[in-house]
């Protein structure tokens, strides 16, 4: 017989199959097509020959940066799901955490002998939304920079358009053909991806994410100044990842604010709306605490003496 804290459910599994993990394969797939093919083409923006703020100079390739694509990537992916890996088990393993977990969720029955650990539908939920958020933000600013095609501050080094032709001769004079450059194709058109910052954007969701995650169920009883030192170090970690960006001469200003604001925007609501703060899908609500005056004291009221009883008292004395 079925425990309290079991749930008998025979659509739990055919839903994560034939509607999550498709969600989720659509979702990659289409990461997948923003990011190595050409399928979606880039917006050629106009530009003007002598405009100051596009001529920077070419910092190189990507992987010469001070924070290399892959290892920022790897950082990005691998961070939050080891601390959430690690969290849950402990939860699970301490016998004065444990028992708050299991109230919040409860072991599922799919069929007649096949059980669902709350830990491990834990772990599952909050790392497989982390992975669709993390494509989901690669998406949005994949089809922002394909959208816009803003250019980056170093576009006009790796243009080297011909200043001596007709299109650039006066010094106020849009550019709107997209032929006119001169450099690598390949580098041009990675130059006019800029807006949003996708390592900023892809960092700050990382890190917003797992900060929610750690102020929401990791409980220090002990030091008061562990969660905030560990959360305010990945939150400042991806802030620099972002000033890294600026300083290089590869992306604006803009473009780094407005992938902060994409990031931290798509994991408050992952975590907010999808997670529900990383409690339980059967969570106790929260009980409202009621203040009952009737029994106390009437003493215990304050009471104003009317201008009346004030005149009557002086009057019998």
């Amino acid at each position: 017989m079925a425990s309290d804290n079991t749930q008998r459910s025979y659509s739990i599994i055919p839903c994560f199959i034939f509607v999550e993990l498709v969600i989720m394969a659509g979702t990659v797939l289409l990461a997948y097509y923003f990011e190595l093919t050409d399928t979606f083409g880039i917006h050629v923006q106009g530009f003007f020959c002598n405009d100051a703020d596009l001529m920077k100079p070419y910092p190189g390739v990507d992987e010469s940066s001070f924070i290399p694509p892959l290892i920022l990537y790897c950082v990005v992916a691998a961070t939050p799901t080891i601390i959430i890996f690690i969290g849950e088990v402990s939860m699970y393993v301490m016998k004065s955490t444990r028992a708050v977990l299991l109230t919040q969720e409860k072991t599922i029955l799919t069929g007649e002998c096949c059980y669902l650990n709350p830990l491990i539908r834990r772990i599952v939920r909050f790392i497989g939304v982390f992975a669709f958020g993390l494509f989901a933000t690669d998406i949005f600013v994949n089809a922002g920079q394909v959208v816009t095609g803003n250019l980056a501050p170093y576009f006009l080094s790796v243009c080297k358009p011909n200043y001596t032709g007709t299109e650039c001769r006066f010094n106020h004079q849009f550019i709107s053909k997209g032929n006119i450059c001169t450099g690598s194709p390949a580098v041009v058109e990675k130059a006019r991806r800029s807006f949003p910052s996708k390592d900023a954007s892809l960092s700050v969701y990382s890190a917003v994410y797992v900060t929610m995650y750690i102020t929401s169920t990791i409980k220090t009883k002990s030091s008061r100044l562990a969660k905030p030192v560990l959360c305010l170090g990945t939150l400042c970690t991806a802030f620099l990842t972002g000033l890294n960006r600026v300083s290089e001469y590869r992306n604006h200003c803009s473009d780094v604010i407005a992938g902060f604001v994409l990031g931290s925007s798509i994991a408050l609501f992952l975590g907010i709306c999808v997670v529900n703060n990383f409690k339980g899908a059967h969570s106790p609500p929260a009980k409202q605490k009621t203040e009952d005056y009737r029994g106390l004291p009437l003493m215990t009221f304050p009471r104003i003496q009317s201008p009346l009883e004030t005149l009557s008292a002086q009057v019998t004395t």
